[in-house]
């Protein structure tokens, strides 16, 4: 199995499980990530998704390339084109333990919150192997640092550490290896708290956002906010503030 996938209350934890190989993902194990991610967005009951890496070695070294060019032509690797979290407007949060390179960092580029152990290293190697990514991963680097950043990591292709990752803003917090999944729970389970309605707004809006004039923006970002006004988690939020509890929230 090249990939598990479980559920704990609200929150699911989607581990890539090749410690063996560097966690590089193969055919099979992409097949089980993209069950995975589809379960997650369609199972109403799971509300955030956690993606990290077994063992301590490696998130993720990317595509496995002997499996992947053992035929090289176009039908042979678009398995690989992945569109990670296609679609899903729930929060996904990438725990990175250690190596994360080229096809990882495209996943990693896709998530929402990111938490890296202070041993992690990232990098997109391609241009080092004759290859140029292809799925997204240019066109979200170049909106999330600064151009000179994002040709440094492509150009020169050599891998960065983790603190300067959090110095490029690619990554939200630092923490010990053995504090890693512990953070990451804990965000997960502090997000899972709040209104899931408007979470899944939050995230569509910013995303449908992003290639339209600001214009556009402003009229789906009031579209879609009022339209959460009228649900029932809108209701319930403003009177467990009255009433000083807890909210209740359904997701309807």
């Amino acid at each position: 199995m090249g990939a598990t996938y479980e559920k704990k209350d609200m929150v699911a934890l989607l581990t890539i499980n090749r410690p063996e190989f560097m966690n590089s993902i193969d055919q099979p194990t992409f097949r089980e990530m993209k069950a995975a991610v589809d379960d997650f967005r369609d199972d109403s009951n799971l509300r955030v998704l956690i993606v990290t890496g077994a063992g301590e070695k490696a998130f993720s070294t990317g595509a496995d390339l002997k499996a992947v060019m053992s035929d090289v032509n176009v039908s042979s690797v678009e398995w690989t084109r992945s569109r990670w979290f296609e679609g899903v407007y729930k929060p996904v949060i990438a725990a990175v333990n250690g190596f994360c390179f080229a096809g990882a960092m495209e996943i990693v580029l896709f998530t929402d919150i990111r938490i890296a152990s202070e041993n992690a290293l990232f990098g997109m190697t391609e241009a080092k192997w004759g290859v140029s990514p292809c799925d997204g991963a240019i066109t979200r680097l170049t909106s999330q640092v600064s151009w000179c950043h994002m040709m440094e990591l492509f150009a020169v292709a050599d891998p960065i550490t983790a603190q300067d990752a959090f110095r490029m803003g690619l990554v939200n917090k630092l923490v010990p290896l053995k504090d890693l999944m512990p953070t990451a729970e804990k965000i997960a389970r502090r997000m899972a708290e709040n209104a899931p309605l408007a979470l899944r707004n939050i995230k569509e809006v910013a995303l449908r956002s992003l290639s339209m004039p600001m214009d556009q923006s402003f009229a789906l970002e009031w579209a879609m906010g009022t339209r959460i006004m009228t649900t029932e988690d809108a209701r319930e939020g403003p009177r467990a503030f009255a009433e000083k509890r807890k909210p209740d929230y359904k997701g309807r």
